[in-house]
């Protein structure tokens, strides 16, 4: 599933995201792999928002 497949909308994407991180993937390279979507066009994305990952708290903050 490449990033197109994903919810379009930046905010609907983040709760996505932030839910998969927090319930199924044990960080933001297990959800991309899972996807099959690149971590560096996710970031970008979220960025867009003002988000960035949180390797400590484990979600896009």
């Amino acid at each position: 599933m490449a990033i197109e497949h994903l919810p379009s909308d930046p905010a609907m994407l983040l709760s996505f995201v932030n839910t998969h991180l927090r319930d199924e993937d044990s960080d933001l390279d297990d959800f991309c792999a899972r996807f099959d979507v690149s971590r560096a066009d996710l970031e970008a994305k979220l960025l867009t928002l003002g988000y960035s990952y949180n390797e400590s708290l484990k979600k896009f903050a």
